[in-house]
Formats: structure tokens, C-alpha cells, sequence
């Protein structure tokens, strides 16, 4: 099953209080940056986040977005877009230093 484009706007909407999220298209699914950062994406409906060490704290549950994937975040809570802008903010963080070093 692919995502529809209708969710995806509707969590770019969610999203809004982050500076420059953008998406790419990949397979019928769609791939989540922060300012050039993946971070997630939108997989058979479900918003999906990279597991890393600060983002931890939020105690989401594990799924796998595809078959044969590391297992992510599910982002259940999407209707708390301060929130979303927390977990986002904190994941990218995480994931701009391991990209550093």
C-alpha cells in the first residue's frame, strides 16, 4: 500500500511551525527533511521518525516502515504541533551531529 498525497499535506500542515520541511517522493511513499536533514517520512499512512538517541525520551512505539527496514518511530501524537515541532527539532539535532562526525 502507498501513502496518499491527502496525508501527506495533512502532516506538512501539522509541520508548520518548523522552518523549511520538505518532501520527496520515493515509491509511493514519501521521505521527510529539515532543512536538507532526513528525518522521517510517510510510509502506508503512517508518520514515521529516525530513532536516535535524544528522541528516546518521547517513548513512542517501534514499527517497521517497509519490508526489511530498521525499525523507526511511529508519530502517533500528530495533532500536537508543538509537539511535532519538539520531536523534529530534537531528531534532526541528533541527526546533524552523527552526519558530522
Amino acid at each position: 500500500m502507498s501513502s496518499s498525497k491527502e496525508y501527506l499535506v495533512f502532516i506538512l500542515e501539522q509541520l508548520r511551525e518548523i522552518s523549511v520541511i520538505t518532501f520527496r517522493p520515493m515509491m509511493g511513499e514519501f521521505l521527510l527533511y529539515k532543512d536538507g536533514i532526513l528525518f522521517g517520512g510517510i510510509y502506508d499512512d503512517r508518520f514515521l521518525i529516525k530513532i536516535t538517541k535524544s528522541n528516546e525520551k518521547y517513548n513512542l512505539p517501534k514499527e517497521i516502515p517497509y519490508e526489511n527496514a530498521k525499525p523507526m518511530y511511529i508519530v502517533e501524537n500528530i495533532d500536537d504541533m508543538t509537539y511535532l515541532a519538539d520531536l523534529v527539532t530534537t531528531t534532526c539535532s541528533d541527526l546533524s551531529k552523527q552526519k558530522k562526525t
